[in-house]
């Protein structure tokens, strides 16, 4: 009869397997801890001449130095995480924003089926007679929307969707323009126009990305959200 005891299992395996993990986890540090300066400071005091002890100031300065060393770690450790903290607030933040529009320098305006196509332009001075013209894509002028005389800045309008008619026009991209007189001198001025954002991005230099069929634009540089 065979007495011998098998000591080879999946379950001991197992056990075997967590206790070499936790060994080498606890080898692989190699930051010093408060005890560790305590042990050293003590293996100063213990091989330090005793005709010659070293100095109260200098003992001070030394532990000064680990509490600042310890402190400063500490403060690294918590900016690590309100950084973290703040990226995935601003992207919770950033995910609000898709779905809603952006006020872009552009001049191309989108209508929809309904509701109205909405924009501003901008004035850096009063205008007189100022205009806002609405082209669709083979170039033809379907509406022209006068804005009177108004002061310098940014000017609102919104188009209807309809042509001159008062029919209203397909669904689909049209170009605006903006033109105005200053002393008898008439100029056009630029427009923005209202864009759909499509998705967000997060980039640590450039903050919160939004992105439109036009392209990207870095959301410190839209004008407003609606």
């Amino acid at each position: 009869m065979n007495n011998d005891i098998s000591t080879s299992s999946s379950y001991l395996d197992s056990i075997r397997w967590q206790e070499q993990q936790v060994a080498s986890s606890e080898d692989e540090s190699d930051a010093l801890t408060q005890e560790d300066f305590f042990s050293l400071l003590t293996q100063q005091l213990s091989y330090q001449d005793p005709s010659n002890p070293a100095d109260n100031d200098q003992m001070i300065a030394q532990m000064t130095s680990f509490t600042m060393a310890q402190g400063i770690t500490d403060l690294n450790t918590n900016f690590e995480s309100l950084a973290s903290s703040m990226t995935s607030n601003s992207a919770l933040q950033a995910s609000t924003l898709v779905g809603k529009q952006a006020l872009l320098e552009s001049n191309t305006l989108d209508l929809n089926e309904t509701g109205d196509a909405r924009g501003s332009a901008v004035a850096e001075e009063a205008m007189d007679n100022l205009k806002i013209k609405v082209t669709d894509e083979s170039g033809q002028l379907v509406r022209t929307i006068d804005m009177g005389s108004q002061a310098a800045g940014a000017i609102r309008f919104a188009w209807d969707g309809n042509n001159e008619a008062g029919e209203r026009l397909p669904e689909g991209e049209y170009t605006i323009t903006a033109e105005g007189s200053t002393n008898g001198e008439f100029s056009s001025l630029p427009v923005a126009t209202f864009k759909n954002i499509e998705s967000v991005n997060i980039n640590g230099s450039s903050g919160i990305i939004i992105n439109t069929k036009e392209g990207a634009v870095r959301l410190t540089d839209v004008a407003e959200i609606a």
